[in-house]
């Protein structure tokens, strides 16, 4: 691809204003799938704080995972924790800090900017796999061509057939594929 309206141009802000491809740097802390269902959760929440089992229950974590995962953003600045009794039990409250709000809405808008790059290159005719339509989609329809192995062909090939020119794996090599 090159540097024109699929990619928003070069630099910092091209024909169209936005960031191109090669600019993005995708905040490797939000980027990981827990951390970013966290922030997601406390960003969409109406309130402040929200409980610790709270998030736990919706996001279906386990404890252990959850608190890794949270210290981590404490460690960033993107949410406070506060531990605190109610009532006379334990609890421990979860609130996206203002910094977190920010990391979070730049992190969005570089996902937009893929997005749009996709949706510019599905324009003009660009390699979108057929069938993938709308955000969800177009990512469902990507990670599609790598799984449709097992539900029908890809590219024209059968299930499990390699393209010309690939070579087998470790495996498939020793049973002789």
């Amino acid at each position: 691809m090159s540097g024109d309206a699929a990619e928003g141009g070069s630099g910092s802000g091209g024909p169209s204003g936005r960031a191109s491809l090669a600019d993005l740097d995708l905040d490797k802390i939000i980027h990981e799938r827990a951390r970013l269902m966290i922030l997601t959760y406390l960003a969409s929440s109406d309130k402040a704080e929200t409980g610790f089992t709270e998030i736990r229950d919706a996001l279906g974590m386990s404890a252990g995972n959850l608190s890794v995962q949270l210290r981590t953003l404490e460690e960033a600045g993107y949410v406070q924790i506060e531990k605190r009794f109610v009532e006379h039990k334990p609890y421990t409250g979860i609130g996206l800090t203002v910094s977190g709000q920010k990391a979070l809405a730049d992190y969005l808008g570089e996902l937009e900017v893929i997005v749009a790059s996709l949706r510019s290159a599905e324009a003009v005719g660009g390699a979108i796999p057929e069938g993938a339509t709308g955000a969800a989609g177009t990512a469902a329809g990507a990670a599609g061509d790598r799984s449709a192995g097992a539900a029908g062909t890809v590219e024209g090939r059968s299930a499990g057939e390699r393209p010309a020119g690939s070579r087998a794996s470790g495996d498939q090599a020793k049973r002789g594929r």
